[in-house]
């Protein structure tokens, strides 16, 4: 099982309730928001989010690649087996960890690996399989995904998190893609979200429509 504390397992009932106002705000200082209302939290998750990919943009190329290292050793501890399965990953973007190499090796353990399509806004995502050679296109936020391929239901998601909180809530890119794709699967995968350690927050002032991941691994 993994260590807790290295792999940022959080549990869940330590969420900052949505009632606690004028909260202080990791990273803002002195800056107070009411996270009861969604007028408040929006500008604020947008500034937060600009700060944190701001952060991961200016690490040393080669520090992000041993970052992202440590966080696929720790993703063999925290999903175990993985033939047989079907893995969900993503195409690096924005300073995310690269995590294709990892990928790579859940094929050859007899995995096989889904990416994620944006089919349109307001939509949830398709999982289409993906392996080395499969040709790939530019898609929304001109990131690569499969240009084609069986439509599937992961058992397993990885998602990036631009940040995460103490109760595995996460913030993403403010489109609501993964929210709204676990909703509407009808068996849930096991989540995890995946980023770099300087990217926890206290809290996201999580709002009805988010879903925490089942577990955040970190390079730390």
């Amino acid at each position: 099982m993994p260590d807790k504390e290295t792999n940022r397992v959080e549990t869940r009932e330590f969420a900052a309730s949505p009632c606690c106002v004028q909260q202080v705000v990791p990273g803002y200082g002195t800056e107070l928001i009411q996270p009861d209302a969604w007028a408040d939290v929006a500008p604020w998750r947008k500034a937060e989010r600009k700060r944190l990919i701001d952060e991961r943009l200016a690490v040393d190329t080669e520090e992000r690649k041993v970052k992202s290292e440590r966080i696929a050793s720790r993703l063999d501890l925290t999903i175990g087996k993985v033939s047989g399965r079907i893995v969900s990953g993503y195409w690096p973007f924005r300073g995310e960890p690269d995590l294709r190499n990892w990928a790579i090796k859940v094929i050859e353990r007899g995995g096989r690996i889904a990416l994620p399509v944006v089919i349109k806004k307001g939509w949830p995502l398709e999982f289409r399989v993906w392996g080395p050679g499969d040709p790939l296109e530019r898609g929304v936020w001109n990131i690569l995904v499969p240009s084609h391929g069986p439509s599937v239901q992961p058992d397993v998601v990885i998602a990036p998190v631009v940040g995460f909180d103490e109760a595995n809530y996460r913030l993403g890119y403010g489109g609501g893609f993964f929210d709204r794709t676990l909703a509407a699967m009808s068996k849930r995968p096991f989540v995890v979200g995946v980023g770099y350690a300087g990217s926890r927050v206290r809290t996201i002032y999580p709002q009805p429509h988010d879903i925490p991941m089942d577990v955040i691994v970190t390079d730390e």
